[in-house]
């Protein structure tokens, strides 16, 4: 009897969750992978690439937005909801993180292999190796750990920027694989959180402890050290930069801090979110909103994304309400524990972001501005 009560409470839940969504969406569209995904990479505004992570074979997709997604006006005529498969492949090795290289139809989804997705197949297919010697991680952690960034914008040759720690980042031409530039060797090395350009030369490099290095591979200098915004503690942190300079981190612990590249020694802004649910079961993942000003994006911890807007935080600490929480996730799945496993907002629509979640599920949403937390 218990059983059939919890049943129809969820039932109930979810039926409350689809009348609400009517209001709180623009848009909503669901697809079930075969196997749960980390990865959700843009190959354009239209198409993103999805691969398993599974220990035995995985399946690498490109798949197209629905149409009625896509559609500027007249949703209601357009027919096409679902997602579709355009290309498909396969890899025997688990893909934890995939980069599309700006310009090309290349993507580097694992730490050493690249594969190329073609516009007159529609199978990807593996094309080459880039042979990577580092003593810091190893094996499954390895993998895992590994953070890769594309340059900005199209360059005459693919590059990718990729590394596990702060000790062994590199810049790898991947027609020819020869390593372009090397970071010289930090004091202490600390597994990456992010990976990113700033410009075709400049990146930063974050680590979990929190703290930032600013590195121009054009320069003989060394790196420009940031520490990290608090005192050291057990918790790992995660970091993205947005174009124009604006580092945001955070961890488990729901404090985020916001700098500015350009005065790290102090604190923008700062918060007190609520992006743990106290269980702390995956990996906390932050993104900059790159057609919204001021917003990021929080999940991986629990079964949400929550949507922030850190032009209402001040330089001192205080609670900070999330604007939005897409939690279809947990809401429509059959697992109890269901977490995010990734999120992504794209690149074009300011308000449109996918999501994937344990369960294999992968969501693209649009929420309404209106229904946004006026607290």
């Amino acid at each position: 009897m218990r059983e059939c009560a919890e049943d129809r409470d969820e039932e109930e839940a979810l039926d409350d969750w689809f009348i609400e969504s009517l209001k709180t969406y623009t848009d909503l569209h669901v697809y079930q992978l075969e196997h749960a995904t980390r990865v959700l990479e843009w190959t354009s505004g239209r198409t993103v690439c999805v691969a398993g992570f599974s220990s035995s074979k995985n399946e690498i997709l490109e798949l197209s937005l629905p149409l009625r997604l896509l559609a500027e006006q007249n949703k209601g005529l357009c027919a096409e909801r679902d997602f579709k498969v355009v290309h498909g492949g396969f890899s025997e090795a688990p893909i934890h993180s995939l980069k599309h290289i700006p310009g090309t139809r290349l993507g580097s989804p694992l730490f050493d292999v690249c594969f190329l997705i073609s516009s007159f197949s529609d199978v990807i297919r593996r094309t080459g190796q880039i042979d990577i010697k580092c003593e810091s991680l190893r094996g499954a952690e390895w993998g895992r750990g590994r953070k890769m960034a594309a340059p900005p914008s199209r360059c005459s040759e693919p590059k990718i920027l990729h590394g596990a720690t702060t000790n062994d980042v590199q810049l790898t031409d991947i027609n020819t694989t020869k390593q372009l530039y090397r970071i010289q060797a930090c004091a202490v090395s600390e597994p990456l959180s992010c990976l990113q350009f700033l410009s075709e030369g400049v990146f930063v490099c974050g680590s979990v402890n929190g703290s930032v290095l600013e590195v121009d591979s054009r320069s003989p200098a060394p790196p420009t050290c940031h520490p990290a915004p608090l005192p050291s503690d057990s918790t790992a942190w995660s970091m993205d930069v947005c174009g124009g300079g604006l580092v945001v981190r955070s961890r488990a612990s729901g404090h985020t801090v916001v700098s500015d590249l350009r005065k790290m020694d102090s604190r923008l802004a700062q918060a007190q979110v609520t992006a743990s649910d106290g269980k702390n079961r995956g990996s906390l993942n932050v993104t900059w909103a790159p057609a919204l000003q001021h917003h990021i994006a929080l999940s991986g911890v629990n079964g949400l994304v929550q949507i922030y807007n850190t032009s209402l935080w001040g330089a001192e600490l205080q609670p900070a309400h999330a604007q939005f929480e897409h939690r279809g996730h947990v809401v429509s799945s059959h697992e109890d524990d269901v977490i995010t496993t990734s999120h992504a907002w794209h690149p074009e629509r300011p308000r449109t972001l996918l999501s994937a979640a344990s369960d294999a599920s992968v969501h693209v949403w649009d929420w309404n501005h209106q229904s946004e937390s006026s607290k």
